[in-house]
């Protein structure tokens, strides 16, 4: 199986770690990662603005790449696939952000309506893959480990447009904890924002966030947590204070779980 890939800015510089050891898992289970050639930031926040077509030209243009190979498009980074989603969303459903951003592609020989399925690494995982053959091909079972799952706002929100899971109670990084050995912990803040940009222009937003998430995951005896979000993942250990628990992403567990992390591609 191949699917089009688009990584993002954030996993070819502080994010790495989420971009290669996803390849590798991939690898393992059966399916393969192509980048999309000459991709541009999807600019890390979905424009709220009706009017505002400039910033959706990079998404636009890599859902088309990915039609145009005849594959759906993955994508890891929460911020990205937020992005992405809802943009495509745009380009099924307002007539407004179809009209206009064609307009501007036409100079580039491309038109575009939605065609193309975007997905999250994980809904390959669940909906493609499957929990029982994930779990048949671990080789480092996470046995005895407690894991919090992080899933912050990004993938679930807006429910009806993102539609990866319930946003207010998911279980899709639960069964991926689960299909790796180890024991989701399930804690109140698993899905509430970690701040995000905010720290920007106020820090004490996420040292506030980051504070209630790490203390409650604690109270529940989380050993660490897992997430696939960059910006979630800098907010909590730039803000962990004191709190011991370190912040994972999912594909790091994935690569250890399979017996890939410390191949020479991971």
């Amino acid at each position: 199986m191949n699917y089009s890939y688009f990584p993002g800015c954030t996993l070819k510089n502080k994010a790495k770690d989420l971009d290669r050891y996803a390849r590798a898992s991939a690898e393992a289970l059966g399916f393969t990662l192509s980048e999309i050639t000459d991709w541009q930031c999807c600019g890390g926040v979905y424009p709220l603005a009706s009017d505002e077509i400039a910033t959706k030209l990079s998404s636009v243009r890599a859902l088309a790449k990915a039609r145009d190979s005849g594959n759906d498009l993955i994508t890891l980074c929460s911020a990205c696939y937020n992005v992405i989603k809802m943009v495509n969303n745009d380009m099924i459903n307002d007539e407004n952000v179809i009209l206009k951003v064609n307009n501007y592609l036409l100079q580039d020989d491309i038109q575009y309506h939605g065609e193309t399925k975007v997905l999250h690494f994980l809904e390959v995982l669940r909906d493609v893959i499957g929990w029982d053959k994930v779990k048949a091909a671990v080789k480092n079972p996470f046995t005895g480990k407690k894991i919090g799952a992080y899933y912050g706002c990004l993938l679930l929100r807006p429910g009806k447009v993102m539609q990866f899971d319930d946003p207010e109670n998911p279980q899709i990084l639960e069964d991926f904890i689960k299909a790796i050995g180890g024991t989701p912990v399930i804690y109140a803040q698993r899905n509430e924002c970690c701040g995000a940009y905010t720290m920007f222009d106020d820090k004490s937003i996420p040292q506030k966030r980051a504070k209630a998430i790490l203390t409650n995951a604690e109270d529940k005896g989380a050993d660490f947590l897992v997430t696939s979000c960059p910006l979630c993942k800098y907010n909590l250990i730039k803000n962990k204070a004191d709190s011991k628990l370190d912040v994972i992403y999912f594909t790091e567990l994935l690569a250890q779980a399979l017996g890939v992390k410390g191949a020479d591609n991971a």
